[in-house]
């Protein structure tokens, strides 16, 4: 066999494999696009199609008239949205504290940030509900966004410092011989230059914070704060075993799109701000 049929066949493969994977992550979003357009009556067909024959909208204006939606909406944009903002706050600060400062133990010190990242929330689940409710902060914003930064700020600071770390310090020690403070050659110089690694990790933070459920489950017992997943899970039709699936395919396709959104917008910065320090030189 020639070199060039070996590559051809090689590409062949590679081209199947990669529609497959595709197709494999696309088809169950592509699934619930298709079951939000369809009436009941094609959702219960013992012959399901891959397009609905009487396409309709009235699953996505049932989720808003029958529903608070728009209510967990927005606390989904209100919780996420303030933990992205404090998680990059206080990680990039940490992150550069230890990418750049001298400091003795640094090694435990993010050898204990990554092992505090992996603690199973289920673990803590019990004590942090405990410190809530004596602190009187559930059914509250801040008893989520608490947690939402105690469970993402780990993460965030370990990316963050490897981006930090991996800029060149020369550009720094420029600023400080022209005069320039530590604090001014953070904002001014440092952190512009991290935008891709900032812009990626707060996009990682938010996504993380819109689909947590188990604390947001737990911590919010009142409709009125239930964020998407939780106000989703509680989908219920008009009897008792009635399950609404062309209104759960609705809601979980308008709370997915905004997230595809972002990620298309920022998908240049986000590859950027992720293969950061990939390659040295």
């Amino acid at each position: 066999m020639s070199v060039k049929t070996k590559r051809i066949i090689y590409n062949i493969v590679l081209t199947i494999s990669v529609i497959f994977v595709l197709i494999w992550c696309i088809f169950p979003f592509y699934w619930a696009v298709v079951s939000s357009l369809k009436p009941n009556s094609e959702l219960f067909d013992p012959n399901p199609t891959l397009w609905p024959k009487s396409p309709t909208f009235s699953n996505y204006v049932k989720v808003f008239q029958e529903r608070p939606f728009h209510v967990n909406i927005w606390n989904s944009v209100v919780v996420s949205g303030i933990t992205t903002i404090v998680t990059l706050i206080f990680g990039s600060f940490a992150g550069y504290a230890i990418a750049r400062l001298h400091m003795k133990g640094k090694s435990f010190v993010m050898i204990l940030i990554l092992a505090v990242s992996m603690f199973p929330q289920i673990s803590i689940l019990g004590s942090l509900f405990v410190i809530l409710r004596n602190m009187k902060l559930i059914n509250t914003y801040l008893g989520l966004i608490l947690p939402y930064v105690a469970i993402t700020l780990p993460l965030t600071t370990w990316i963050l410092q490897n981006f930090f770390r991996d800029l060149p310090k020369e550009i720094e020690e420029a600023a400080a011989i022209d005069g320039c403070s530590r604090t001014r050659t953070l904002f001014q110089i440092v952190f512009p230059m991290s935008a891709p690694g900032l812009v990626a990790t707060g996009l990682l933070t938010f996504i993380s914070a819109w689909n947590e459920f188990l604390f947001a489950f737990t911590f919010m017992q009142k409709p009125d704060y239930y964020t998407v997943p939780v106000a989703i899970a509680m989908f219920s039709g008009r009897t008792q075993y009635e399950q609404p699936w062309g209104q759960l395919m609705a809601a979980a396709v308008i709370v997915t799109v905004p997230l595809v959104v972002l990620v298309l917008i920022f998908q240049n910065r986000i590859i950027a701000g992720l293969s950061a320090g990939g390659v040295k030189g």
